[in-house]
């Protein structure tokens, strides 16, 4: 099924189920206000919901509506944690260098990021100035629920309710100042886009196979083609291993968020899904420095990812970037 959260006034928006190509709402009332209830009793409201999200596709919910992206938060928009992993080698490769990656390739680099205010699909993206050189950082991530400490992969997996689309956007200057202090990325990291919907790893239907998406993320800046990168591929580490990392140590609740860090392809030819590594891309390809610039204000970004069919998955993120200072 396909969730979102429509605008109302409140933190948390309203819970509203989609139908599968997009085009028709419902509101959950009655079922749930709420996504995060949703995670919370999902064996009793998940049921619900898919009753619900089957007669909408059917044409039989009386009171469905026209969907509009415009209207939609973030589909969880306070959630339990965001944890942001760098799951694609060659990503980490070109951009942060190979001491980043731990000796063996065993366990993946994950962070700490910041869900406390989380951005829906169209809403502008605002850095401080230029100075920061923002970049994008076009990814999936798993909407969980509890995940205990010590679970093991195929356990963590089966913690997965729902997939999403994000922008993880990056201040570039700030990643290396404070990498330089041996700190982990604080002021680097600003709010993080979403994609209007949230779906279950059904609708992906073969598409969603061992912890890995294997579809195609689009990216694109100023209606130019940055990257067409397979999502699933080149994923060093599957969203159950990545979870189960996470929480080694300590459990995480239900509503948690991870992302898997910008889609990568050992194959250059598939573009990037952030400028950074689109830029050493060019300098390895002999460059005397890098060509394409960093964010720039009034840029507009467009995400989205869609199956074999043409049908968009998640709804496109669409953003321009706004200067604060």
């Amino acid at each position: 099924m396909k969730l979102a959260s429509y605008q109302d006034g409140s933190r948390d928006g309203q819970l509203v189920v989609v139908s599968r190509d997009l085009t028709q709402a419902h509101y959950a009332t009655g079922i749930a206000d709420r996504l995060q209830q949703v995670l919370d009793d999902w064996n009793f409201l998940a049921p619900q919901l898919q009753d619900l999200y089957a007669g909408l596709n059917a044409g039989r919910a009386p009171h469905a509506f026209a969907f509009d992206a415009q209207r939609c938060m973030a589909p969880l928009p306070r959630p339990r944690q965001w944890l942001g992993a760098l799951a694609y080698p060659s990503h980490v490769q070109r951009v942060h260098g190979e001491g980043v990656l731990p000796p063996g390739g065993l366990l993946a680099p994950l962070y700490q990021g910041g869900g406390e205010r989380l951005l829906g699909a169209h809403e502008a993206l605002a850095v401080p100035n230029g100075r920061a050189e923002p970049d994008l950082g076009a990814q999936l991530a798993v909407v969980t629920g509890e995940v205990p400490q010590g679970a093991s992969p195929e356990q963590a997996l089966a913690s997965v309710r729902l997939l999403v689309l994000a922008n993880a956007v990056v201040l570039r200057s700030l990643w290396r100042r404070e990498a330089e202090r041996g700190l982990g990325p604080l002021q680097a990291l600003p709010a993080i886009a979403f994609g209007p919907v949230a779906v279950t790893p059904d609708e992906l239907g073969e598409a969603w196979h061992q912890g890995r998406v294997h579809l195609t993320l689009q990216v694109d800046c100023n209606g130019r083609r940055i990257g067409r990168c397979e999502a699933g591929s080149d994923m060093g580490w599957h969203f159950g291993e990545l979870l189960a990392q996470a929480v080694a140590t300590r459990g995480a609740g239900a509503g948690t968020l991870l992302g898997s860090g910008p889609v990568s392809n050992a194959d250059p030819a598939k573009g990037c899904s952030c400028l950074a590594e689109r830029r050493a891309l060019e300098v390895l390809d002999g460059a005397s420095g890098p060509r394409t610039p960093l964010l720039g204000e009034g840029d507009r970004v467009r995400i989205e990812m869609k199956l074999r069919s043409g049908q968009s998955v998640f709804g496109a993120i669409d953003q321009v970037v706004v200067f604060q200072g």
